[in-house]
């Protein structure tokens, strides 16, 4: 694949003139006998989400409607109702933002000056994208995530608040109220509050459904507000909810901006021309890169530090809603379409060697931003910045990408603002909502993430078992077989070993592990805890 021509790039640059937002994809091979072929598919994907827009249901089974949509217009749910929640959500988001801002509300020591956000999956990742684009040394509250379920990871983040826990307001995240990872964060973050002698729930708020365990826990224990989560938003499509809109206006961005960023993509999105719609030219590309079967992964690339978190964003997006082993007729098909990517010029020191030279199995989208920073720059070198420097290095990586016949899509945004990164957010939400719908799988079902959380649940009712069984012998030592044939889990065993191998390393169940000749002979048994 060589580089376009000038008449060649003229005709197939797709520009958004409401957003001054650009699509270049005539490094991508795409010709027009490809676009005709694909065309009716595009046209039936178009007409599916139409209707998701208009009410119909994404998931049957569940009896689920998908409304991300809606939230950045309001006017477009189906059921006026639901327009007004939204609509008035948004509104109580914003005047708790100000109130903490003005210190009308605010913690036991003075005014909240950190956030600490508490989620998993897209309540964290949407919300930590929105904060490293958009904040800066500015920032009305300093924002920190607790985003897993590591013990060390929490004492990284409580610790480096010590003192300050009484200007620290907590913003709880889960749409069940019942995510473990995030119920255990939220569970030692109160109990560092209380260690400080002070009352969690006055510095905490809660994003979750109505009714959920976590609504349910907020209201006993007093939080400062509670903000909904709906069935028609999923978590990966939840980043203009509550979920990224709250921390974004604490922070002290413009939440406003956001989601007219986002309601101008979508509305640019619909239109059937692809020179104007860049969601579909999005997906027309992937379904071409990959012969609709994901045989090629993208390689994200923004060029701007503030992006650095848009690849693993996407991956969630792309990946949870693309990675599907039954189309929407049952039939198995192994879908899927790969995501990785950090930033560039980084990136450039690191796996574009094997882009350009190697396995030929990926295409790079580039996101271009024009604006370098708010003012003039200092030259590095005589008549050059280092704005300059960054700016040729994505025009030589694309060439040389080219050079070697391998693809890539350039997106180009005037700057990095409120406005522009909800309109990036909202491009990428079409385009994937598109290409699910061009290859015929559910892009708002999550089969496989559940199947996870069940074997997780499975394997800790297992380390119950062989916690009861070293409990019960007393200090009589066993090995990992030994135990998993007594409590009746003889195919268990590895499983049972890596749980007394984890048990043995730290002090909170009390089990003593004596070496043998190598790590699989270890004998176990319990003591005191």
């Amino acid at each position: 694949m060589t580089a376009p021509d000038w008449e060649r790039f003229r005709a197939e640059l797709c520009v958004v003139d409401s957003l001054g937002l650009l699509v270049d994809p005539s490094r991508m091979g795409l010709t027009p006998e490809r676009v005709r072929a694909l065309t009716p598919v595009l046209v039936r994907a178009q007409d599916a989400m139409a209707a998701l827009e208009a009410g119909a249901l994404a998931n049957p089974d569940e009896g689920r409607q998908v409304g991300h949509y809606w939230l950045r217009d309001p006017a477009r749910a189906p059921d006026a109702a639901i327009g007004r929640e939204i609509a008035a959500t948004t509104e109580r988001v914003l005047t708790f933002a100000d109130a903490v801002h003005s210190g009308e509300v605010r913690g036991a020591t003075g005014p909240f000056r950190q956030l600490v956000v508490c989620g998993i999956g897209g309540s964290a990742l949407g919300p930590q994208f929105l904060v490293d684009a958009l904040g800066g040394p500015h920032d009305r509250l300093a924002t920190t995530f607790l985003d897993n379920t590591d013990p060390d990871g929490f004492d990284r983040v409580l610790g480096g608040l010590s003192g300050r826990l009484g200007e620290t307001l907590l913003v709880v995240i889960s749409k069940s109220g019942g995510t473990k990872e995030t119920r255990n964060g939220m569970r030692e973050a109160f109990a560092a509050w209380r260690v400080a002698g002070l009352v969690p729930g006055a510095h905490a708020v809660a994003v979750t459904g109505v009714g959920s365990e976590l609504d349910r826990f907020a209201v006993a224990e007093g939080f400062l507000a509670r903000f909904p989560m709906w069935d028609f938003v999923g978590g990966r499509t939840s980043i203009t909810s509550a979920v990224g809109l709250l921390p974004a206006a604490l922070l002290g961005a413009d939440a406003r901006a956001l989601l007219a960023g986002a309601r101008a993509m979508d509305e640019a999105t619909r239109s059937t021309d692809l020179r104007t719609n860049p969601a579909a030219l999005l997906a027309l590309c992937w379904h071409h890169a990959g012969a609709g079967r994901g045989e090629r992964a993208m390689v994200v690339l923004p060029y701007k530090d503030r992006l650095a978190l848009l690849g693993r964003y996407l991956q969630q997006l792309v990946m949870e809603s693309i990675g599907k082993e039954r189309d929407l007729a049952g039939a198995v098909v192994h879908q899927g379409l790969t995501v990785y990517g950090n930033k560039g010029a980084t990136d450039q020191h690191a796996y574009v060697q094997q882009l350009r030279d190697g396995r030929d199995d990926c295409f790079a989208t580039f996101v271009e931003v024009l604006k370098d920073r708010a003012g003039a720059s200092l030259e590095v070198e005589p008549g050059v910045t280092a704005g300059d420097y960054l700016a040729g290095f994505l025009v030589g990586t694309r060439r040389a990408l080219s050079e070697s016949g391998r693809g890539s899509l350039t997106i180009t945004l005037p700057t990095v603002d409120a406005r522009s990164v909800g309109a990036l957010i909202a491009l990428f939400e079409r385009a994937v909502g598109l290409y699910a719908a061009m290859i015929g799988v559910n892009a708002y079902h999550q089969p496989g993430v559940e199947a996870g959380k069940r074997a997780a649940t499975e394997a800790l009712a297992l380390q119950g078992r062989v916690l009861a069984h070293l409990a019960a012998h007393g200090g009589a030592r066993a090995s990992a077989e030994e135990i998993a044939a007594a409590i009746g889990a003889p195919d268990e065993v590895e499983t049972v070993w890596r749980l007394l191998e984890h048990a043995a390393a730290n002090p909170d169940h009390g089990v003593i592990r004596d070496a043998g000749a190598t790590p699989t002979a270890a004998r176990y048994s319990r003591g005191a805890k």
